[in-house]
């Protein structure tokens, strides 16, 4: 993939926060910077850098999909309430892999583990009321 302006503004924006933005919320933050920029050149280039295994790109029915920027293999916690995603730094859980493959005959390439509730946020505004 060719370096260009627009490339390294996404890149700097999506690597400088943790909320696992949007396309939409990228497009805004890089449109500060580069008014003229198409929400279609960020589409195309968090695509290129998720194809290249440079990003991530989490997903789940009826919601935005999310980008993160650490590409490595870990595990994410989303809030039921407000829809938040957070890293969990936690290591991955080892052997999984080889035994889902020993079970099943698959060939796993890795997985993904996502926990889901109510983040600190949402369960301290619930007990607040």
């Amino acid at each position: 993939m060719r370096k260009s302006k627009q490339r390294d503004a996404i890149v700097r924006v999506l690597m400088s926060t943790k909320s696992h933005p949007t396309a939409e919320w990228i497009y805004e933050e890089v449109r500060k910077e580069m008014p003229n920029l198409s929400l279609g050149t960020v589409y195309r280039n968090l695509r290129m850098m998720k194809e290249k295994g440079e990003i991530l790109e989490l997903e789940q029915t009826g919601t935005f999909r999310r980008f993160d920027g650490n590409s490595a293999n870990h595990y994410h916690f989303r809030c039921e309430k407000c829809s938040r995603v957070f890293d969990i730094d936690e290591p991955l859980v080892a052997g999984i892999d080889e035994r889902v493959e020993k079970s099943t005959g698959f060939k796993v390439s890795h997985h993904r583990l996502e926990f889901r509730g109510l983040c600190r946020d949402c369960v301290t505004a619930r007990n607040d009321s």
